[in-house]
């Protein structure tokens, strides 16, 4: 008979069984499969279910299976947890190696929060009003690219790229502005048919989980580039997420009335208002706490960002990835990148002890996010981390 153990969970440890995000991962030696993670420890599903379905890879064949299996699943993950399990289904956190979560197919960055939108129209356009006419009306968003969407801890390349010189003539160089951006990301699990729009309400039945985001963006080079069609090599260079998925039932409680929208969503944006979350991030610059931003000021949620996403009937698949757009609040200590923190460089911060507006080489950023959990305290998003490295120049 095989060996069995308890899992032991710390009572302030933000990773119990009312959280129990998932991962793919791979221990020592071993083939990368699905994990759930309980503490300090990864279980294996595919061993501790005796399901195929975990023994692979990606997320992706799970996610298909819709939500009434993601239902099924965590309520026998949650019964388990409170059980002996076998030891060859455990793993100590510290000894795998984690993947990227799910395999993409299409990647969608929005632009959702009013502070920073307001923010950055208040740098960009000093004597226009901050918000363009539109921003009001619907979820501002655009395709990014999926291929380059990373797992945390994979070291970002500063990109190439050009830039406008004081001259007002580009050169061709590496970005001098590489920022970052604190986001979230919503993972889909469950495909719609093309032609056939996704309502507000139906979220729940399509998002599977959340993801922490870091959306790199060079800002010289998108300045540059992005009128008149937007973001372009500026942004598409690497995006960050992180390895666990949290599922959306792990944040019921996080769950939180929108802000005022004013003017009324058109009808097709309307649904329940609890689709805001109460989670606030965290953002380290080379371990100093930097920023703290709220994601609970959002102004569009995630449920009409998938509306709006489908409205015109574009499709979606199991494993595509939206995200939020930069989260900041209004005041600087809130800010999501450093392009608001340090007032478009013109006003540094001190990190380490040196002044600083945008990323040195070898700098490293940290973003981590609690929300309320369904047990009375705080549940943990996991983390994203990444290191710049120097521009290749050859």
């Amino acid at each position: 008979m095989r060996g069995r153990l308890r899992v032991e969970v710390p009572a302030d440890s933000l990773f119990g069984p009312e959280n129990m995000p998932y991962g793919v991962f791979a221990p020592p030696d071993g083939e990368f499969r699905v994990g759930c993670r309980l503490g300090d420890t990864v279980l294996d599903l595919a061993a501790l279910l005796d399901d195929s379905t975990f023994a692979r890879a990606d997320l992706n064949a799970f996610l298909a299976q819709g939500a009434a299996r993601w239902g099924e699943v965590r309520s026998r993950l949650r019964e388990l947890a409170d059980t002996a399990l076998p030891v060859d289904a455990l793993h100590p956190l510290p000894t795998v190696r984690m993947a990227l979560p799910v395999r993409i197919g299409d990647y969608v960055d929005f632009y959702a929060s009013i502070d920073h939108a307001t923010h950055l129209g208040m740098l960009f356009r000093p004597d226009s009003a901050p918000l363009l006419p539109n921003w009001r009306h619907l979820p501002v968003g655009y395709h990014g690219r999926a291929g380059t969407v990373i797992v945390s801890d994979t070291p970002v390349i500063r990109p190439n790229g050009q830039r406008r010189t004081s001259s007002g003539t580009p050169i061709f160089g590496p970005s001098e502005r590489v920022d970052i951006e604190a986001e979230l990301g919503f993972v889909i699990g469950t495909a719609s048919t093309l032609g056939l729009p996704v309502t507000v309400d139906e979220f729940p039945d399509y998002v599977f989980g959340v993801a922490l985001v870091n959306d790199w963006s060079a800002r010289d080079i998108q300045a540059w580039e992005y009128q008149p069609l937007g973001p372009f090599l500026g942004k598409s260079f690497a995006t960050s997420i992180s390895a666990w998925i949290t599922p959306l039932a792990a944040l019921a409680e996080a769950r939180v009335p929108l802000p005022t929208q004013d003017p009324e969503p058109l009808p097709y944006l309307r649904g329940d208002a609890n689709h805001g979350l109460d989670i606030d991030l965290t953002v380290t610059w080379n371990g100093e706490v930097v920023t703290r931003p709220p994601y609970s000021r959002m102004y569009w949620s995630p449920a009409q960002m998938l509306a709006h996403l489908t409205a015109n009937g574009a499709s979606i698949r199991p494993g595509d990835l939206y995200a939020s757009g930069t989260i900041s609040g209004p005041e600087r200590s809130q800010s999501g990148s450093f392009i608001e923190l340090s007032w478009g460089g013109t006003e540094p911060v001190t990190v380490s002890g040196a002044q600083r507006t945008f990323l040195a080489d070898d700098d490293e950023v940290t973003i981590t996010a609690t929300a309320p959990g369904t047990e009375g305290r705080r549940i943990g998003l996991g983390a994203v981390t990444g290191r710049l490295l120097r521009a290749h120049t050859d």
